[in-house]
């Protein structure tokens, strides 16, 4: 897709939802007192075997028909599923225990107190997707943002040194995957390649050089993802949990998108979410696309968007206006975990699932970046 089509799509997804029935002032970035996600404990753990596959669909989610049917979880149950593990380029590994404080069990489920009903599932037809091929797009805001990560996901720079992405691109549950042992992080830059060599007493090369979007690769140093992944910890509800933090071990000059709170499905935008990502039936591609939310719970969103393996682990962003200013800004407010097949009734169904970024979730990625509980009040 060439330059100006993507122009008007973009033009398109920004300004529809003010021709509605809804005004631009309903559509507002409300920041709030967040709860603070406080270390209790750090123990150093033995080093991860690092033997797990990576899969690229997973099976047996609970999803959220299949959440619904079970209880809330207690403020003990959810400082155990916040606590986490850190893994070091070196090998070592630790696991911090957290408390809560401040934490309004009310505003954690704010999904609950203003449900919707859900639509019927959408049967996927035309592929949705957009490959945003040109150069200067790919290398700009906010598509500079996605990353690739090496064990075949795609990832969001959230701060100068962090990417966010999802837990199982680093973790299959029960161990580290195999690839996350030297774990890499490719952010797209453009490069000159020169067509032939340079004559020899020559000042310039006459032959015009090939400038291409090509991947600068940085380690990561550390690796943070929370307990509620593991398996015997959150068995039924492990989904809700499905991210993780890279630290790089250099910082990029590119720039990130700054997380946020999710809203309501009835507080976005036309409904709709977007992101970007690197799906493997279009390599060497960042393929684009947004759409409508189907269902939601406190922690998840089912949506409508097509997606390949590959694109797990993107960033869910909006836009939203700020207060009292004219200006619209984009945030990230959750995860894209990837196709799942979910319980439904008994039943296996197939969706695409985002894990929503929650107030308690917010203070916990926000500390990782941040280290300080300061710059973590309000989200």
């Amino acid at each position: 897709m060439g330059p100006i089509p993507l122009l008007l799509l973009l033009s398109y997804t920004a300004v529809s939802v003010v021709c509605g029935v809804e005004s631009e002032e309903d559509y507002t970035w409300h920041l709030r007192k967040v709860p603070q996600v406080l270390n209790k404990r750090t123990v150093t753990l033995s080093s991860p075997g690092f033997k797990a596959e990576a899969k690229p669909v997973l099976n047996g989610t609970c999803g959220i028909e299949c959440q619904s049917r079970l209880p809330l979880a207690s403020v003990a149950d959810l400082e155990n599923f916040l606590s986490y593990e850190t893994v070091y380029e070196n090998g070592t590994r630790t696991s911090t225990e957290v408390y809560f404080r401040d934490f309004d069990v009310q505003a954690e489920h704010e999904v609950m107190k203003d449900s919707h009903s859900r639509g019927k599932r959408q049967v996927y037809g035309m592929d949705s997707r957009f490959s945003i091929s040109d150069k200067q797009f790919v290398t700009n805001y906010p598509f500079s943002t996605t990353v690739k990560v090496s064990t075949g996901c795609t990832g969001i720079l959230i701060s100068p040194k962090h990417v966010l992405t999802a837990a199982h691109c680093v973790h299959d549950g029960t161990d580290y995957i195999k690839g996350a042992k030297k774990l890499r992080v490719g952010i797209l830059k453009l490069r000159s390649k020169r067509r032939g060599k340079k004559r020899k007493g020559s000042k310039r090369n006459k032959r015009a050089a090939e400038v291409k979007p090509s991947f600068q690769w940085t380690r990561v140093k550390r690796t943070q993802l929370p307990k509620g992944w593991f398996r015997g910890v959150t068995d039924d509800v492990a989904v809700d949990y499905d991210y993780a933090v890279l630290e790089l071990k250099r910082p990029h000059k590119k720039k990130f998108m700054e997380l946020g709170i999710s809203p309501t499905v009835k507080k976005l935008p036309g409904s709709r979410i977007h992101f970007s990502g690197f799906d493997d039936d279009r390599p060497g591609q960042l393929v684009y696309r947004f759409c409508s939310v189907s269902d939601e719970s406190n922690d998840l969103m089912y949506q409508y968007c097509d997606a390949q393996p590959g694109s797990s682990g993107s960033g869910i962003y909006i836009r939203l206006k700020e207060p009292e200013k004219k200006k619209w800004k984009r945030k990230i407010i959750g995860i894209f975990s990837g196709h799942r097949w979910v319980d439904v009734n008994g039943m296996q169904q197939d969706y695409n699932v985002a894990v929503r970024i929650t107030p308690l979730k917010y203070a916990q990625i926000c500390f990782w970046i941040r280290g300080n509980y300061a710059d973590c009040q309000y989200g």
